[in-house]
Parts: C-alpha cells; structure tokens; sequence
C-alpha cells in the first residue's frame, strides 16, 4: 500500500526478466592459471564419487600440462566439505598420489578461492544478464582466462 491522492495515478510496474538459471562450479588452479572447470548437472549434488572422479580428470589434465612438475608430487589444498573429507575421497587421493595440506577453518591464509579467486568473480557476474546456460557457462571461463598470470 502506498498514501496517495485519490486523483494522482498509479505508479508503474516494472517487470523484470529472470536471469538463466544458476551452476556450481568446481574450480581447479595453480600458480599458472585454471587447470579444470567443472559445472555440476542440475539435481545432482557432489558427492565423494563425484569429486573422486574430478581428481582422476585433474590428474589427467596435470599429466598434460605440467609433466616435469608433476614427478616431484602434487600438493593438494581443498575445503572441509563432506565431499572432500569422505573415506573415498581420501583413499583416491592417497592413490593418485596427491599430499593434501590440512585446511585450518577460518584462515584467509589457507583460502585462497574464497578470498582471492571468487569476491572478483563474483563482483564482476553479478551485474551482468544471462539469457541462456550457455552463455551462464562461458563466462567465468572468458573472465578466468583473461587474467594475467601474476594473478593466480
């Protein structure tokens, strides 16, 4: 309800076009930039089977990109998520060979995706329209690579 005069018009309305719908995405970097970008199928939640095979395309795309680095061994820093901390998940690591770092909760040292990599993602899609997945997809990916190295 608003207080108007019996004789003044009613205000417009304005109608507001919904944006396409919303992703998780899993994002995999290093020190040079984006190894791997996941989006998660709609009705799908991620699980230790899920994220296990995420780590199996990682080791993969790790092989590829920077073979002579990755003799020497991986070091592994994810979250605290049930995904991450299932007994699955776990046994997959130690067999892939990866050495994960403990994530202290609470550190901004040790996060470096929730304060460094997201706030200006996020900063930079929360403004824009997107009238279809697809272009929901493509952009945090033209975004990412479009960074300098100095960045990651």
């Amino acid at each position: 309800m608003e207080w108007r005069h019996s004789s003044s018009l009613s205000p417009k309305q304005f109608r507001v076009q919904k944006s396409a719908g919303k992703f998780l995405a899993s994002i995999f970097w290093d020190q040079h930039g984006i190894l791997l970008i996941d989006y998660l199928p709609k009705g799908q939640t991620i699980n230790a089977e899920y994220y296990s095979s995420l780590l199996v395309q990682l080791k993969d795309i790790l092989k590829e990109k920077h073979r002579e680095k990755f003799t020497k061994g991986v070091l592994f820093l994810h979250g605290n998520a049930p995904a991450h901390r299932a007994l699955a998940t776990q046994k997959k690591l130690a067999c892939l060979g990866y050495q994960c770092l403990d994530h202290q909760p609470y550190s901004p040292d040790l996060a470096p995706s929730d304060y460094h990599l997201f706030p200006g993602l996020k900063k930079q899609l929360k403004v824009r329209h997107f009238s279809s997945e697809a272009e929901v997809i493509a952009a945090p990916e033209t975004l990412l690579d479009g960074q300098a190295s100095e960045f990651f």
